[in-house]
C-alpha cells in the first residue's frame, strides 16, 4: 500500500537504486513496490546545494537567488519517513518547504504546480564546501558503494535527523 508522504531528494537519494535500497533493502525490488512511487523532477528556490566536506553526499541551506534541482517523491509511508531520517542522520534536520514540479514537453520545461513537501536540511554549514555537488560524478564513481547490503549495519540508532514540525 503505497504512503501519503512526499520528500523532495537533492543528493544520493535521487538515485532510485539508492532510495530503494535504504527503503526496502533491495536497490532493484519487485515491481510492485516501485509502483508504489513516483519521482518527478522538480525545483527547490531560495535554497543551494553544496558538497559535504570529506562525503560522496551534499547539504542544502537556505540561500537566497539560488534554486536545486532535484526529484519530489510520493507514496512514502511512515516506514520510509523512519528509515530516512535515520539514513539523512542528526546533521540534517527534516523540514517541510514547497517545491515546483518540472514537467517536461518533448523538448521544452515547463509547469507553475508546487507541492508542498519534506526536505532534508544541512544543519552543520561551517562543513560545507563552496562547490556545488554533482549528481553524474556521484553515479559514475560513487553508486556501487551506497547500493550496497547492509547499509543500516554502521547507523547509529541515536543519530537520527530532527523533525521540524513548525512549517
Amino acid at each position: 500500500m503505497s504512503g501519503e508522504f512526499t520528500a523532495f531528494f537533492y543528493g544520493t537519494l535521487m538515485a532510485t537504486e539508492v532510495f530503494f535500497r535504504v527503503c526496502y533493502g533491495d536497490k532493484n525490488p519487485p515491481q510492485a513496490i516501485k509502483n508504489m512511487h513516483t519521482f518527478t523532477p522538480a525545483v527547490l528556490e531560495g535554497y543551494c546545494r553544496h558538497r559535504v566536506q570529506d562525503a560522496d553526499y551534499p547539504g542544502i541551506i537556505a540561500e537566497g537567488g539560488h534554486t536545486v534541482l532535484g526529484v519530489y517523491a510520493t507514496g512514502l509511508t511512515d516506514a520510509n519517513m523512519l528509515k530516512l531520517d535515520y539514513f539523512e542522520g542528526s546533521d540534517y534536520d527534516r523540514e517541510t518547504v514547497k517545491v515546483k514540479l518540472v514537467k517536461t514537453d518533448g523538448d521544452t520545461k515547463s509547469g507553475d504546480e508546487y507541492r508542498q513537501t519534506s526536505v532534508y536540511v544541512f544543519n552543520q554549514p561551517n562543513y560545507l564546501e563552496k562547490k556545488e555537488w554533482d549528481f553524474e560524478h556521484f553515479r559514475a564513481e560513487k553508486m556501487a558503494y551506497w547500493t550496497r547490503g547492509e547499509w543500516m549495519s554502521d547507523q547509529d540508532p541515536e543519530d537520527k535527523a530532527v523533525v521540524n514540525t513548525s512549517g
